[in-house]
């Protein structure tokens, strides 16, 4: 449970279309909650739990996810440019069109992720696991790929 502006957020919360930019949401429960169209500008979710939440066209620019669980999390179309996602965990997750443009993926965890048509133009992928991912059709350029492991038996050493 977590208390914000004197508001109780609990899991699978319904917080569509909710105005949050800059929140302290740093470790919160927010698994399963609906963040459908969410404004989470700036806000900190820093060790976050948001397994399985919806997030389908959240803005989340700017945000702080360092180390949050992100498993299974739909963020289709999502704005996470300039977000910083270091160590994140986002197996699974679906970022079908997602603006990843100067994300911090560093060490992150893709595995199975669902990142066709995602722009990751100038991010960072440091790292990252990207084991079984779908790129299909994702911008990649200008991206630091140093040490990100896209198969079992290949890691871009760049």
């Amino acid at each position: 449970m977590t208390r914000i502006n004197g508001y109780t957020i609990e899991p699978e919360a319904n917080l569509s279309r909710a105005i949050l930019s800059e929140a302290d949401l740093s470790g919160a429960d927010l698994s399963g909650a609906n963040l459908t169209g969410a404004i989470l500008f700036g806000a900190d979710l820093t060790e976050a739990n948001l397994f399985g939440a919806n997030l389908i066209g959240a803005n989340l620019s700017g945000t702080l996810l360092s180390e949050a669980n992100l498993t299974g999390a739909d963020l289709t179309g999502a704005n996470l440019s300039v977000a910083g996602l270091t160590g994140a965990n986002l197996t699974g997750a679906n970022l079908f069109g997602a603006n990843l443009t100067e994300a911090n993926l560093s060490r992150a965890d893709l595995f199975v992720a669902d990142l066709s048509e995602a722009n990751l133009s100038e991010a960072d992928l440091t790292g990252a696991d990207l084991t079984g991912a779908d790129l299909t059709g994702a911008d990649l350029t200008g991206a630091i790929v140093k040490n990100t492991i896209l198969d079992t038996n290949e890691t871009f050493l760049s």
